[in-house]
């Protein structure tokens, strides 16, 4: 059995092996797998510099690939501290090296180990369809829920439908398989298991229920799906940030306007809960509605809101804070996010991190001389990324926009176009320049 990748050229003669730097292949390929999970939903980051990562970690695997057995074996050895990243880069080696004895043994520590899941799903979609071949077949007829589930995250991931299987994993007795099939539905524009999806919003799980009514808003439903997400959003669930994004994307102006109301009423009745006051900033970015800048601008002068209010100024205006000189470099010292103290358990990362900190006074400054942007407050209109909500300004944005802003794009345009599918924004870059250039 070839133990080098498709991508790897077979040695004409035997090579010898540099221990130390195969094993910084290994060490760097779970490392920066890691990275990228953190920089696809980055503010900041576009897809030239997802593009730049990805081909550092193709660097790595192919590493791993040249050193052969070596390369494999270093990864297998990583396992005995198991983190997403070392099961992805051992995943990707079985694959490449179609060693199914091996990524049976990955997949076996799928259900005692959550990061596992992660990091073989990583796998999935890392590798090309050529290394896919016969596997995602064995992962769908699979015994095993957890096999089934991420034989549909696999086709979701590709794009590739795989057919009546999708609708007979919508009645799975496991519900990570029904979960995982209605992210597929959604994302492949399966419009014929919309019924299905509508009759999965009675189930008695809470997250089928949310699952169902997102796959079912982006087919088109704008009833009972938007009326769990509405609930969702308003609600201090793991999916609260997901259903108002959706929600805001789906709905009419009006109804949406009325949503950002009782964000807002909410947030006046506890004037302390910071995270009610962030979720309507948030929603104020996505309604799009111009005519609440200023009041996002006046947010700009509270710390703990700043950089927020200016992501959602900019989510409507289109105004690149850094590149237009609208950033402020002597902003206030805020505690270091995970903290240092043992007994804060606290460990997530600063939701705000690479946001710029805005200048709330240049900032009212260039606001007031965008007579464009101000005529569409005046009227009502609603804006993303500076121009009126459209199929075109998705697409745009899908294109150059940062992962932030390309993930509502692509929510976007499913909603604007039910049937259209749901585009991957944490695909490899590469694969994503090529569906962007058949995007109308």
């Amino acid at each position: 059995m070839s133990t080098t990748s498709a991508s790897a050229p077979t040695p004409a003669f035997a090579r010898p092996i540099i221990g130390v730097v195969v094993q910084q292949h290994a060490e760097e390929s779970a490392l920066l797998r890691h990275v990228r999970s953190v920089l696809v939903r980055a503010p900041h980051v576009a897809l030239l510099q997802l593009g730049r990562l990805d081909e550092r970690i193709a660097a790595h695997l192919d590493g791993l690939a040249v050193a052969g057995a070596a390369g494999t074996a270093l990864c297998v050895q990583a396992l005995d501290r198991p983190g997403a990243g070392e099961v992805f880069a051992v995943a990707v080696r079985a694959l490449q090296c179609h060693d199914d004895k091996l990524f049976a043994h990955v997949l076996a520590l799928v259900p005692a180990l959550p990061d596992a899941a992660r990091g073989v799903a990583s796998a999935l979609g890392w590798v090309s369809a050529r290394d896919l071949q016969g596997v995602v077949r064995r992962l769908l007829a699979s015994a095993q829920p957890h096999q089934r589930a991420l034989g549909l995250s696999c086709c979701r991931m590709h794009q590739v439908d795989p057919g009546p299987a999708l609708a007979l994993a919508l009645a799975d007795a496991a519900p990570e398989v029904r979960v995982s099939a209605m992210r597929a539905s959604a994302a492949l524009a399966r419009t014929d298991l919309l019924a299905a999806l509508r009759r999965a919003m009675a189930d008695d799980h809470p997250e089928i229920v949310f699952h169902a009514a997102s796959a079912a808003c982006l087919l088109g439903d704008r009833q009972s799906s938007l009326r769990v997400l509405t609930v969702a959003a308003l609600q201090d669930s793991p999916w609260a940030r997901h259903a108002l994004s959706l929600v805001m994307a789906a709905s009419p102006f009006e109804p949406a306007r009325d949503l950002a109301r009782s964000l807002s009423k909410a947030a006046q009745a506890l004037p302390a809960d910071a995270q009610r006051r962030r979720r309507l900033v948030r929603a104020l970015g996505l309604l799009g509605d111009a005519r609440f800048v200023p009041w996002l601008i006046a947010c700009m002068a509270e710390p703990a809101l700043a950089r927020l209010a200016g992501e959602s100024f900019s989510w409507i205006t289109g105004a690149d804070l850094a590149r237009l000189d609208l950033e402020t470099l002597s902003h206030p010292a805020l505690p270091e996010t995970p903290s240092d103290d043992p007994a804060d358990d606290d460990v997530g990362l600063d939701e705000d991190d690479s946001l710029p900190w805005p200048d709330a006074v240049k900032t009212q400054a260039w606001w007031a001389r965008q007579a464009g942007m101000q005529g569409a407050a005046a009227a009502g209109q609603r804006l993303f990324d500076g121009e009126p909500v459209a199929i075109g300004a998705a697409l745009r944005v899908l294109r150059d926009g940062t992962q932030r802003r390309r993930a509502q794009a692509a929510l976007l345009a499913c909603t604007l176009q039910p049937g259209r599918m749901l585009f991957p924004v944490a695909a490899p870059a590469a694969r994503q320049r090529r569906w962007l250039r058949t995007l109308r």
